[in-house]
């Protein structure tokens, strides 16, 4: 799909840091301990701020580096499965706080766990053949949902949002996406309820904390990042060579290491960023995205590929000419 560029980014990262020294003081652990298996040093978490107020923070930078004024954007999609509420939806919140409540916007979420990002870009790039101006967020504040006192996963995530404006244009610029669901993994990698199954009961008010069969998720993040960043470039008629940047989920270092292994990727050619934020679920790659941009490293002309892999399973990608 041509005719579409990504003319602003933007990120926001909540100020209180988690290092891994912190966490050994409230759970089993230690710094040796998490790098080694993760290559996470520290992460952020929000104290008073929910989902729609950080995707606003993003969202404000992308909209100024991309030159453009609140009212010119018609399309708002914000990816997260961390939402201020179950409705209206986080965009809605976040068309609000931008003042487009008299304007003509179509706001809604994607819930595709760490995937969504990719999958929310995908929707607006086909979105934007009747739509000018796309906001596109990936956000999380994952913290409310993390078990303190489970080790395995409390050392892993983090909160953030990123954000880019695409927009619909006249020139010859190429996006391909790929998607694909497993969705019979519901149990390897979840936040579960409340659950609307049933009638609400008070035992089932609270939402649950994020539960994750570490094993089954490496395996199938190695296959499934691998499938959908071969995949892509298969649409795009690209060879990994061809890339000057591979932005993949900032979930875990070794899972990076194995793909890139595997499919025989320069590590030169990689933008990481986990050991800072640890894993920020479907604003991780919009993060990195975003900051590889404000570091210099995504130039005019550039090739890039995003890979992302989540909850579900859901696993996505794509390409992109800056």
């Amino acid at each position: 799909m041509n005719n579409r560029k990504i003319l602003g980014y933007g990120y926001y990262i909540p100020k209180n840091m988690i290092t891994n020294h912190d966490l050994e003081k409230i759970v089993d652990t230690s710094d040796e301990w998490i790098k080694s298996r993760s290559g996470i040093e520290t992460r952020y978490i929000s104290s008073d701020e929910n989902t729609s107020d950080i995707s606003y923070n993003a969202a404000i930078k992308a909209i100024d580096d991309a030159g453009i004024k609140n009212e010119d954007i018609d399309l708002i999609i914000c990816a997260t499965c961390t939402p201020d509420n179950l409705t209206p939806s986080t965009a809605c919140l976040i068309q609000e706080k931008l003042g487009l409540n008299d304007k003509h916007v179509i706001a809604f979420d994607i819930s595709a766990a760490c995937s969504g990002f990719l999958y929310a870009m995908q929707v607006a790039s086909m979105m934007l053949m009747e739509y000018k101006c796309a906001l596109i967020i990936g956000a999380e504040t994952l913290s409310k949902v993390i078990d303190w006192s489970d080790r395995n996963t409390c050392v892993l995530f983090g909160d953030g949002a990123g954000a880019v404006i695409m927009k619909r244009e006249n020139i010859n610029k190429n996006m391909f996406f790929y998607a694909n669901s497993e969705g019979d993994n519901e149990g390897k990698l979840r936040i579960k309820g409340p659950s609307l199954k049933e009638p609400l009961k008070n035992e089932l008010r609270e939402i649950g904390h994020i539960e994750m069969a570490g094993n089954d998720v490496f395996r199938f993040a190695v296959r499934a990042m691998s499938e959908a960043l071969i995949k892509v470039l298969e649409k795009a008629d690209k060879t990994i060579d061809d890339i000057d940047l591979f932005i993949p989920h900032q979930a875990n270092y070794r899972i990076i290491k194995h793909v890139i292994r595997k499919l025989k990727i320069d590590e030169s050619k990689l933008y990481i960023n986990l050991n800072n934020y640890g894993n920020t679920s479907a604003a991780s790659v919009a993060i990195a995205l975003a900051e590889a941009k404000e570091k210099g490293l995504i130039k005019e002309g550039a090739k890039i590929v995003l890979i992302g892999f989540g909850a579900g399973f859901t696993y996505a990608s794509g390409y992109i000419e800056i």
